[in-house]
């Protein structure tokens, strides 16, 4: 729609009002054959009825449309109007092309973007400053905030599940190429200890301080604790359970399989090559990471290692 006529000084020339609305172009267009000009949100409306020029009935369409010359630009620019908020006390009289930063800044403005001064800080419309309420607005943002993060848990959520089936057919695949004849089976173990090689440098270095820290017996809710931070972490499905399985002294090696014998071989144990599992006080002793250490205290794929603390 246009710009009323009485909100400008002056005559204002025919040839820049619009035809439809019948007031001062605004943000005209101008039909490619008739070269009649109107404002663009009048004649895209106009054009969704009726395929027709208003003003000769010659049949135009959106893609007939196009900007109307610069001296017709410069005429509208030159016209001098009142402000949007003369209405709420505005007095400014201003050119057409310097109206829209005028509106940006008037202080007149109803909608003017106004912070909060009773505490709360948020950003609201002048003229809704009378039905704010900071309790409300605060309740209104934490809401906000919360349901984010529920869509975000649940788009991790997702993504976990894609990663899984992504692993559940990976690991399909491998099974199959180990099906098929003895070369492929060998890409295939070959390709699996490259995948846990890839993972076990994906993890942070470890030391650990205290091995009399160690928890030797962990209880199922403890072991459940540490499966879930080993597969958020990004462990090959091949070897979780296998991991998890060696992470009780009674699936451990003879070096590490009774306290007597862990309080003697505590030197031998500090030239592990240990990873932190993420968040937690354990550790990975990978084989791929320690092929120095003897059969005696290692077994493949690794062993997990819980403590109640030392680990750094």
């Amino acid at each position: 729609m246009g710009y009323e006529l009485t909100r400008f000084q002056g005559d204002v020339d025919e040839e820049l009002v619009c035809p439809i609305c019948a007031g001062v172009l605004e943000e005209p267009l101008q039909a490619a054959v008739c070269e009649h000009a109107f404002c663009r949100a009048c004649i895209t409306e106009w054009l969704s009825r009726q395929p027709t020029c208003p003003v000769d009935r010659n049949a135009i369409t959106t893609t007939n449309l196009r900007p109307v010359p610069r001296i017709l630009k410069n005429l509208l620019a030159r016209l001098i109007i009142s402000c949007d908020n003369a209405i709420y006390g505005c007095t400014q009289i201003l050119k057409l092309d310097a109206l829209s930063n005028h509106l940006e800044e008037c202080e007149h403005n109803p909608k003017k973007p106004l912070p909060c001064e009773r505490g709360c800080g948020s950003i609201i419309p002048k003229d809704e400053f009378k039905d704010h309420n900071c309790i409300r607005e605060l309740r209104a943002v934490i809401h906000s905030e919360q349901q984010k993060m529920v869509d975000m848990k649940n788009e991790i959520s997702d993504q976990n599940l894609l990663i899984n089936e992504l692993k559940r057919e990976f690991q399909l695949f491998k099974e199959l190429m180990r099906a098929s004849n003895p070369a492929m089976r060998a890409i295939a173990d070959q390709m699996e200890r490259d995948e846990v090689v890839r993972w076990s440098n994906s993890l942070a270095r470890a030391r650990v301080t205290r091995w009399g820290g160690m928890i030797s017996t962990p209880d199922d809710a403890l072991q459940m604790m540490i499966k879930r931070a080993l597969s958020e972490s990004g462990c090959p499905p091949h070897i979780l359970e296998i991991l998890m399985e060696k992470c009780h002294e009674r699936r451990w090696p003879p070096g590490l399989n009774s306290l007597e014998t862990r309080q003697n071989n505590r030197r031998t144990y500090d030239k592990y090559v240990c990873r932190r599992i993420p968040g937690k006080q354990a550790v990975l002793v990978l084989s791929c990471d320690n092929p120095h250490m003897s059969d005696d205290v290692m077994v493949e794929p690794g062993l997990v290692m819980i403590f109640a603390h030392g680990v750094e």
